[in-house]
Order: C-alpha cells, then sequence, then structure tokens
C-alpha cells in the first residue's frame, strides 16, 4: 500500500520509489494519473486499473497473482491508498489469504490537514465524505453536534457551500473551523475562522470552491456535567436499576437530553450511588 503525493512531487518518498520499481505490478485507481507520475520518477512497471466499480472482482484476481509469488504495489489517484480511495478490499482479501500487507507511509490529505489546523482536543475522527443531500448531512451533522473530538471531512468543490451552511445551522455559527484546499500545491489554502465567517468567505471568492477540499471542525465546547441536574429526576432512578448505558439512552429518549451531559452527570450520580 503505497502513499503517493497528493500535490507536490517532493513529498514523493525514496521508498515508495523503490517499490514502486521493484513491483511486478502496480495496481493503480487511475492509470493515467500513476502513468505519469511513474514518468517523473522515470519508473516503467506495468500498471492494472484497480477502481472502485471493479475493485472486489480484480482483488481476487491480484491475490491469485500474488499466490503464485508476484509482489503487487497498490496506490491510490493521490494520498493514501483505503482512505476514502480504493485499496481497503485489496488489503482485506489479502489478510484473508494470509498475504502480507506492508504500508509505505507517506502524504495524506487527512493528516495534512490536521496537522495545520492547530485543535488541541485529545481525540480526532476521520468522516470522509459527507452524504450529498441536505437533509442526510444535517442528520450526520446532527449526530455529531456534541462530539467531544475533532472530525475531519473531504467535500467536493461543487457541495462546499451547501455543506458549510449546513454545519452553520447545525454546529451553529461560533464553531472553529479549519478549510485546507489544494493542499501542497501551488494555490494550496488554509484558512480557520468560526463557521459562519467561513462559509461567508468561501461564498465570497469562487476560487475556494475548487480542487481538492479538507473540512476540519473543532470539538464541541465542553458541558459541564452539572448542567444536566435538572434531569436527575429522570436520571436517577433511572442509573439506579439500570445498567448506565441503558438508563443514558431512556433519559436521553425522554427528556430529548444531548447524551454526552447526560452521560457524564449519569457516571456522578453512579459514583454518588455507589458510595
Amino acid at each position: 500500500m503505497v502513499a503517493t503525493p497528493i500535490g507536490n512531487l517532493n513529498d514523493m518518498t525514496p521508498r515508495a520509489i523503490d517499490i514502486l520499481g521493484q513491483a511486478d505490478l502496480i495496481a493503480a485507481e487511475d492509470t493515467r494519473v500513476t502513468g505519469q507520475l511513474l514518468k517523473h520518477f522515470g519508473i516503467s512497471t506495468p500498471m492494472i486499473s484497480l477502481r472502485e466499480h471493479n475493485e472486489r472482482s480484480m482483488a481476487e484476481k491480484l491475490v491469485a497473482r500474488m499466490q503464485a509469488g508476484e509482489t503487487i504495489a497498490q496506490v491510490s489517484d493521490a494520498g493514501t491508498p483505503a482512505i476514502s480511495d480504493p485499496g481497503a478490499v485489496l488489503a482485506a482479501c489479502a489478510h484473508a489469504a494470509g498475504i502480507p500487507v506492508v504500508p509505505v507511509a507517506g502524504a495524506s490529505a487527512l493528516a495534512t490537514a490536521l496537522s495545520a489546523a492547530g485543535f488541541t482536543a485529545p481525540h480526532t475522527l476521520f468522516y470522509g465524505f459527507l452524504p450529498p443531500k441536505t437533509k442526510q448531512r444535517c442528520d450526520t451533522l446532527t449526530s455529531l453536534k456534541d462530539a467531544q473530538w475533532v472530525t475531519v471531512f473531504y467535500e467536493a468543490p461543487h457541495r462546499i457551500v451547501d455543506s458549510l451552511d449546513d454545519m452553520v445551522t447545525v454546529l451553529g455559527p461560533d464553531r472553529q473551523a479549519v478549510l485546507a484546499r489544494e493542499l501542497t500545491k501551488t494555490y494550496e489554502t488554509i484558512r480557520r475562522m468560526p463557521l459562519a465567517q467561513l462559509a461567508e468567505w468561501v461564498k465570497s471568492d469562487s476560487n475556494q470552491q475548487r480542487g481538492e477540499i479538507v473540512l476540519v471542525i473543532d470539538a464541541a465546547p465542553p458541558v459541564e456535567a452539572q448542567e444536566s441536574s435538572e434531569y436527575d429526576h429522570v436520571l436517577a432512578p433511572l442509573v439506579a436499576e439500570l445498567p448506565l448505558k441503558q438508563a443514558v439512552a431512556l433519559a436521553q429518549s425522554i427528556t430529548g437530553a444531548a447524551r454526552n451531559p447526560l452521560y457524564e452527570r449519569a457516571l456522578i450520580l453512579k459514583k454518588t450511588l455507589e458510595n
């Protein structure tokens, strides 16, 4: 599994060049794109197309070739295979067949954007692409609204304005966010600001609606557990009689309150009962 540059060819690692040159075959998302990369580095290894639409059937054929002794390198058009790109199916089939899967580390838009975002929450969720339709997208964002972790999305240029508008509506105008666009390329843009300002800035500049886009959203502001004490009359008897997760889920269903503060309050109530 060979990572390739996401824009700047100087990010190609010496190890990746060696592996691609030594492999018997390169499984490429788009042989035309990979062909340009190979030409730049003077690599003549033959290629075969492995794309989303043929990934499963092609993986079975490639596993047979690896079982016969060949070494196959998997690449996507840019970045690290299997991260919102083809590659995971081939890796899974290789594992199932007892074939070693070797990652060759390198560029990833996910890690690159996250490293420049400057958010300090200790946990991160990589969601990938949001649903293309507004309702499903808003439902997804609602499920993530109170998350105490940084969330990373990829987004298509033709949906970036709508997605940012939905984020403002669901997550609130003041949530800090980073738009990282065309990373490592000539027109790289990294801008951090509250969501409402970010949405207006992108609307006002059509250039920000082009290219490869990563959105990094800061964790929800921490909610003090005592703010949920108003629901103790519901939560306390449930905690006394039910497992913690079940009690919180039922209390959330009854009160409509956010899960995270209810869970934190339930932990306090449980400790009180135990003592």
